[in-house]
């Protein structure tokens, strides 16, 4: 694999990404933990270097490591506050005991620096016949300086496996995200089942309105150019990702499902940041949950639902 994924266990059929390796679909949280190879812990050590007069220590900084190999995390402050991953885990463990979720993937990227669990939420839409969508929720447990623990939703269009994520809030101030140097209350991010059938209802609403929403010629081609725009050396009528997703709406899987509407255009969009463009699976894998596409998926969404209004 790649050095963006160090580890990852799934369970079920081969996620989107193609990374990872098969384990049994009933595990406990603390049993996916381990398969992924997520269970060690982390410690903060004293900063120190050499010099003439001996060793010295570095005021308020402090040597993140892990102890399975006591390699270096990130350097932090004495306020940083980490979230073992085995305390990551027994989030879940409620829900699954009480058959609400189900363990579906987990694993370490960029050396450990970023832990993550998915966990498959008991609820299913479609936004139209036969276009199912299964919901997941999705903990980020990041061991780096100036990232927050974070719960999102993210649904996954059965068809195509394409992903997208929302932080588990319809405001601001019910996001669930956690900075490192508070305290992990449990209690206050529990609110994250509630919060996920919540994020899932507004997302098919979503879905639905767009997949009964037509575009034009003209529309998609302005879509396509905002979502993909030029680079400042290209000098073409469109990017060259925006060709080719007017090429994905009729190739993509479950185009002919919703043609010519803006849930196909929007997943045009998915489709490529999942399974197109990156250097390589693992690299796609960290940037559509966790970097630009991520970004751009949100972006594209809003824009589509932007068109449809309009429409």
């Amino acid at each position: 694999m790649s050095h963006e994924v160090e580890t990852m266990a799934y369970a079920g059929a081969v996620p989107w990404h193609g990374l990872g390796f098969p384990v049994s679909d009933d595990l406990s949280p603390q049993e996916m933990m381990k398969a992924a190879g997520c269970d060690w812990r982390v410690e903060k050590r004293p900063l120190q270097y050499n010099s003439p007069d001996g060793l010295q220590f570095v005021d308020n900084k402090e040597v993140l490591v892990r102890t399975s190999d006591y390699s270096v995390l990130d350097i932090v402050g004495p306020n940083w506050k980490p979230l073992q991953n085995e305390d990551a885990f027994a989030f879940f463990k409620e829900f699954v005991a009480k058959g609400d979720m189900q363990m579906h993937t987990a694993g370490s990227l960029q050396d450990g620096k970023i832990i993550w669990c998915l966990a498959k939420v008991a609820d299913t839409f479609e936004p139209i016949k036969g276009d199912a969508i299964e919901s997941y929720i999705l903990l980020v447990n990041p061991h780096v300086r100036g990232k927050a623990i974070e719960a999102r939703s993210t649904p996954i269009r059965v068809v195509c496996r394409n992903t997208m994520n929302f932080a588990l809030s319809t405001t601001s101030s019910r996001r669930i995200t956690v900075n490192h140097n508070q305290t992990w209350d449990e209690d206050y991010v529990k609110m994250m089942l509630g919060l996920a059938k919540e994020s899932t209802a507004l997302y098919a609403e979503k879905a639905e309105f767009l997949a009964n929403k037509f575009y034009n010629d003209t529309q998609i081609d302005d879509y396509f150019s905002e979502v993909f725009p030029h680079s400042d050396k290209q000098t073409e009528e469109f990017s060259k990702n925006a060709l080719r997703a007017h090429e994905v709406l009729s190739e993509q899987p479950g185009a002919d499902l919703a043609a010519g509407t803006w849930w196909n255009a929007f997943n045009a969009v998915t489709y490529m940041t999942d399974h197109e463009m990156g250097r390589n699976t693992s690299t796609r894998l960290n940037s559509a949950w966790f970097g630009a596409n991520r970004n751009r998926k949100e972006n594209a969404l809003q824009k589509a639902m932007e068109y449809a209004e309009a429409a």
